[in-house]
């Protein structure tokens, strides 16, 4: 039996995870849809359809979430679970509409321009930073997955029982041929409406891991839990800046779509995971195969298909850090394909140094996990509502303020809670980071 404070631990760090999810993977388009990187919209004839805006943003939300969560339902319950889960889902969806709302006051569809018009420099400079270091901490975590699953499934389809020297079964060489020839070829695009196809693809591939990973399967199997479950935030206003005939209205449908959709199937592959291995389920449920049969084809099919979805999620979530990056260090320019090239490149060749050489970055991604994911959700859209709104249409005591204010103040005590517990896990060595993702 759990005491108090490890309950309460369990409890906070269920809601860390979903919370996490919360921001997702993080598919941020570049706003670079012309010849220019334009501070409005009202010159930008968006032509991505509805369907394949919510394809983006789910795919956006998905992240590596969805596989993570059966160890969080085993430690709190799944009525608890539910109710967290609805509770985050619920929180996301006002996120968002603080975001189209101050979007629609000024114009505006950019994350890191709506900080600009709140607070100046100061205001685009943090988003920015946030919004880099979110979503190098997300590519970094699924190429870290495709660094240490692909060569077990392909040693697994060549039938080889330990690993050989052959450089293909070499997850360091892997990881850079799949970001050479899958990711780079995506991320060099200059729209993300084009990524609507793949991002089909990679939810299609989410979907057939949640039918295949029932109780009456004689498997389960998911991916780690850096879980970043209903995080999309800085992706909402560039999709929504690419819908056809967009308006807020129908951009919030796409978001509470996407979010719906996200929510049915965490909760089933939750479920599902936790109902199978019960107490048994681990951290890293990927782990666990070590317990069954490596060969079963329908393990293999279903890590395959995880490969793919995470590997597809990669360049959406490029292309925020890459707006960021412009926004930060070439703000007045023009659309240049020499450095939008450089820039994509530039990151993937970074992000690539640091899975191959940093043995263990847990760490690294609990920090800026707990920093800059609390100011994407809450702290940023809550402030930056209060500051655009003008007084004259919601006055400070008015009611939507003093919500938008006391979200803020969720934000700020969600990541006082979340670096403590770090600092602590730290200071008592408790920490299972050590497991090499």
């Amino acid at each position: 039996m759990h005491s108090f404070h490890f309950v309460t631990e369990d409890m906070f760090i269920l809601f860390l995870l979903l919370v996490l999810s919360l921001d997702a993977g993080l598919s941020y388009t570049a706003l670079i849809c012309r010849q220019s990187v334009p501070n409005s919209t009202q010159d930008f004839e968006g032509k991505t359809s509805f369907g394949m805006s919510v394809f983006n943003l789910g795919n956006a939300i998905m992240g590596s979430g969805i596989l993570g969560l059966a160890y969080a339902m085993a430690n709190t319950g799944v009525i608890l679970f539910l109710f967290l889960l609805t509770a985050v889902a619920g929180l996301s969806s006002y996120s968002i509409h603080l975001l189209l709302k101050s979007s629609g006051v000024v114009g505006i569809r950019a994350y890191e321009q709506l900080g600009y018009r709140a607070f100046g420099t100061p205001g685009k400079m943090a988003a920015g930073i946030a919004i880099t270091l979110q979503n190098i901490g997300a590519m970094s975590s699924y190429l870290y997955i495709v660094k240490y699953e692909f060569p077990l499934v392909i040693q697994a389809f060549l039938g080889v029982d330990k690993p050989s020297g052959e450089w293909f079964l070499n997850g360091n060489y892997l990881v850079v041929i799949v970001s050479v020839c899958v990711i780079t070829p995506l991320a060099l695009m200059k729209q993300l409406g084009y990524l609507g196809y793949t991002s089909g693809f990679s939810l299609s591939c989410m979907v057939f891991f949640l039918i295949s990973v029932s109780p009456a399967a004689p498997t389960a199997y998911t991916i780690p839990i850096l879980a970043f479950a209903f995080v999309c935030h800085p992706e909402v206003l560039p999709i929504y800046t690419e819908l056809r005939n967009p308006t807020k209205k129908k951009m919030q449908h796409v978001s509470n779509i996407s979010i719906a959709v996200m929510y049915i199937m965490y909760f089933l592959a939750a479920l599902f995971g936790y109902l199978t291995f019960y107490g048994k389920v681990e951290a890293e449920l990927l782990h666990t195969y070590s317990r069954i049969d490596p060969y079963d084809t329908l393990i293999l099919c279903v890590r395959l298909a995880v490969l793919t979805a995470v590997t597809l999620t990669v360049p959406i979530v490029l292309f925020p850090v890459r707006r960021a990056i412009q926004q930060m260090l070439f703000p007045n320019k023009t659309f240049y394909w020499p450095r939008h090239i450089a820039i994509a490149v530039s990151l993937l060749t970074c992000i690539n140094l640091l899975v191959i050489f940093a043995p263990n970055i847990l760490g690294i991604f609990g920090v800026i996990g707990a920093t800059s994911a609390p100011c994407l959700i809450f702290i940023f859209p809550a402030v930056f509502y209060i500051r655009i709104v003008p007084k004259e249409d919601e006055p400070m005591r008015s009611t939507p303020k003093i919500l938008a204010a006391c979200f803020a103040c969720l934000g700020f005590l969600f990541m006082i809670m979340s670096l403590s517990f770090i600092i602590i896990d730290w200071t008592t060595g408790s920490s299972n980071s050590g497991s090499g993702h």
